[in-house]
């Protein structure tokens, strides 16, 4: 096929809307609500004019009246129905949720409202509360997302230029669910048209084509073939009426009954012309059924039938997620510890310390999951904190299981078991703490700030030993541990307490390090910045990871390579965390606070 047939092709499967008549939305990942989509090119009565216009309404059923629906079609229920709430004169009052067929005869629900905007300009469409409340969505700009769900889209809207609303959709696997829990049926209705406007039919794309109706796909299309001037053109008439009998200098007129002694009237006749060209217009409506499927676990809470199983034996023997949601079932799970760096990843997660190898990764599911670190480097879990959680936190819990392998770690067993939480303390923790003891005493000291920013947990969350998965993440670490610290730490308020030389050329590291060594001497000093000049250099190594200068910064920072990944990133922010510790203790004596990760 040549480029010119196959233009031609493209041209007329457009117009003839070929594809889309073969695509319906109850297969659809996106499911349109209310639409009122119109995309136009030049002018409409002008030659070369483009537009594609789609439009839906939809109304929701219940099986009682299912029969009603199946009759309503474009003109009871497409985007030109009316959404809103009506009060009839003896009392009777029709919410804006109800669909009536008849005066007081509510049959349907209204998933969308409308809501003009009569004085400041505008239409804004709503979708319905208690959709939005029932699958607990949020608004994030124009998106309806659950939080619950990874903060998924369920809903989202378009909207034109002015504001106003184009679309509202939702994604089918979330409508159904809702759907299931109020036993509903939803009906919609669509049309679509596509106009173009050519100069003379004959040597057109569409020259082949002829007028045409037919059912299609579950639909009716039609074909019109008509020149600009049997649409646009032909003749017109007005008819103009006005009153004689108001005296417009009197200072309150008053007209009287109207008759034939006090009107005038005037008419004219006309023909317009000049419109040349053809309109090929091709127009498809539809009206389709989204039908449930009679579960519903987000809304009525049913039981998921889509739920993980969990390794809980040394041969690999499996438990449905089901068989282990039950507190009393007295298993461990075993997880590598990458699953915690996946769960961080997602918004709305945080990592918490309980103590040096125990702590909790909060989750958009509302639960804190109390996790161990066992002898083997690998996540240990009870069971049921697991089970609990939503389905979709389950399947990537389930992607790290393995079989059991170190025991449950001694933490976690201290903590559940025997009821007496270890008193250690986690070495992300404690750079923390020593980070606010640190700028504390030099706001007590020197009256200063040393960090330009507070130091929260929010900033710690990247922080962790769990980034630590081979050696090019542990140069991450580091250069996260100096982003943290070093890149924080304010320049100009230091250059007022150091004595050096050279302190306008001296960046943070080197500026802290002479106001400590003036306090202890130059080379203590340097000992004591060891490890975060070993983090800062390990860093550049993060940019440049074929250095042959890693290994020098691995020793400078005080790092074991014999040990795993994961020990290595702990042993990182532990030495760091010391060097802080010392800087504080040096400079300002024994801290009140003893949280802070003191060296041995």
């Amino acid at each position: 096929m040549g480029l010119g047939s196959e233009r031609l092709a493209m041209k007329q499967d457009w117009i003839l809307q070929t594809k889309e008549t073969r695509r319906v939305f109850s297969s659809a990942t996106w499911v349109p609500l209310r639409a009122s989509c119109n995309d136009e090119q030049g002018e409409v009565r002008d030659i070369g004019y483009v537009s594609e216009f789609f439009g839906c309404g939809s109304v929701a059923f219940q099986p009682e009246h299912r029969e009603v629906a199946e009759q309503l079609d474009w003109s009871s229920i497409g985007s030109g129905h009316d959404v809103q709430p009506y009060a009839y004169e003896d009392g009777y009052y029709s919410s804006i949720e109800q669909y009536q067929h008849n005066d007081k005869e509510p049959i349907g629900v209204n998933l969308v409202f409308e809501h003009p905007q009569p004085v400041i300009g505008g239409r804004l469409w709503i979708l319905n509360p208690d959709l939005v409340v029932a699958l607990h969505l949020i608004k994030d700009g124009t998106n309806w997302v659950r939080p619950e769900e990874d903060f998924v889209v369920v809903a989202r809207e378009v909207l034109d230029e002015k504001g106003n609303h184009r679309l509202i959709e939702i994604k089918r696997e979330f409508l159904i669910d809702y759907l299931a829990a109020r036993n509903l049926s939803l009906r919609l209705s669509y049309y679509r048209q596509r106009v173009e406007n050519v100069a003379a039919f004959e040597g057109s794309e569409y020259a082949n084509l002829e007028n045409r109706q037919e059912q299609r796909d579950g639909g009716r299309f039609e074909l019109l073939i008509r020149s600009l001037k049997d649409v646009y053109g032909g003749s017109w008439a007005s008819f103009r009426v006005w009153r004689t009998d108001v005296d417009a200098d009197e200072d309150a007129p008053v007209m009287g009954p109207e008759g034939d002694d006090n009107t005038a009237f005037e008419s004219s006749r006309g023909h317009r012309s000049g419109y040349d060209g053809v309109r090929v217009e091709g127009k498809f409506w539809r009206d389709e059924w989204i039908e449930h499927q009679g579960q519903s676990v987000r809304v009525r809470r049913d039981a998921d039938k889509t739920l993980p199983q969990f390794i809980v034996e040394t041969d690999g023997t499996r438990m449905p997620s089901a068989d282990l949601d039950n507190e009393d079932i007295g298993r461990w799970l075993w997880f590598r510890p990458s699953v915690v760096s996946e769960l961080l990843d997602h918004r709305g997660f945080s990592l918490k310390w309980y103590t040096a190898e125990t702590g909790g990764i909060g989750s958009t599911s509302g639960y804190a999951t109390h996790f161990g670190i066992n002898a083997s480097d690998l996540i240990t879990v009870y069971a049921y904190d697991v089970a609990r959680l939503a389905a979709w936190e389950q399947h990537i819990w389930a992607a790290h299981n393995i079989v059991p392998d170190g025991k449950v770690s001694n933490e976690l067993l201290a903590s559940q078991v025997k009821a007496q939480p270890a008193s250690t303390h986690a070495v992300e923790e404690s750079l923390f703490k020593s980070m606010q003891m640190l700028e504390a005493g030099f706001r007590q000291e020197f009256n200063i700030s040393l960090f330009t920013h507070d130091i929260d947990a929010a900033v710690m969350q990247h922080v962790s030993r769990f980034s630590s998965r081979d050696q090019a993440s542990l140069l991450r670490l580091a250069k996260e541990l100096v982003r943290v610290f070093s890149d924080r730490i304010d320049v100009q308020a230091l250059r007022k307490l150091s004595t050096h030389a050279e302190k306008e050329k001296l960046a943070s590291n080197k500026l802290l390090q002479d106001v400590l060594a003036q306090k202890v001497g130059a080379d203590k000093a340097r000992l004591v910045f060891g490890a975060i000049a070993g983090a800062y250099d390990m860093r550049v190594g993060d940019a440049h990871p074929t250095s042959s200068k890693i290994g020098d910064a691995l020793k400078l920072a005080g790092i074991d390579e014999s040990g795993s990944l994961l020990r290595q990133g702990e042993q990182l922010i532990s030495n760091f965390g010391q060097s802080v510790w010392w800087i504080g203790k040096l400079l300002f004596g024994q801290p009140k606070s003893k949280t802070a990760s003191q060296p041995a």
